[in-house]
């Protein structure tokens, strides 16, 4: 995956009431999630697009095909159905991510700001606005102020698992590995199906890191 300071990961679908399009609806999601862990992005993109002829508006759909056409470069298309995510549910967090992300890699970086601010003028209490703002310092390599935006948003929700996987990345720029290990591990604990997060805490431990002593 696409080291973003965040770990991108599909959404879950939510079906209503027991029913056979219900299931369909289950089938196909987990289809897909399952070829998109194994990188047949074109072959998942086909299953979620099934599932979104059942429930056409569903954002976590929409969003998870986005990532299949953006990790198959297809960014004018990506751009066009995140864009869509967005529009059924303004506050998608990893849809807003990865369409920061992608106007980033484009060198839109004005959009990008632009992104951020309106999500931090429409949320100033998100937690996921200020790691955001924190991870586009982070590309301006501005290490004091992405680390103090980030720390802003573990102090609004020390649960926010986008605040402790941009912690982590930063901490690691700091060659501070101990914390670093610190917050991946408890993003692990509230999110524990973050593959590239455990492979960073496999990776400092192969290393000898060790948790950091209290001050």
């Amino acid at each position: 995956m696409r080291r973003l300071g965040w770990v991108m990961v599909l959404a879950s679908v939510a079906a209503g009431c027991a029913s056979t399009d219900d299931q369909r609806l289950r089938d196909y999601n987990d289809d897909g999630v399952h070829l998109f862990e194994r990188g047949a992005y074109k072959d998942a993109g086909e299953s979620f697009q099934a599932a979104l002829a059942l429930k056409p508006a569903d954002a976590n759909l929409l969003y998870n095909l986005g990532q299949c056409q953006d990790r198959r470069g297809q960014a004018d298309a990506a751009e066009k159905t995140y864009r869509e995510c967005l529009r059924q549910a303004p506050g998608h967090t990893d849809c807003l991510h990865a369409l920061d992300g992608l106007l980033v890699r484009q060198q839109r970086r004005p959009e990008a700001n632009q992104l951020v601010d309106d999500w931090l003028r429409r949320d100033p209490q998100s937690a996921a606005a200020y790691a955001e703002y924190g991870w586009l310092c982070t590309q301006d390599k501005d290490y004091p102020k992405a680390l103090s935006a980030c720390q802003h948003a573990y102090e609004l929700d020390p649960r926010d698992v986008h605040a402790l996987n941009e912690l982590g990345k930063l901490y690691e720029s700091l060659n501070r590995s101990d914390r670093a290990l610190k917050m991946y591990e408890r993003s692990l604990e509230y999110q524990p199906n973050q593959r590239d997060v455990g492979l960073c805490v496999s990776r400092l431990k192969a290393q000898g890191t060790d948790l950091p002593h209290p001050d």
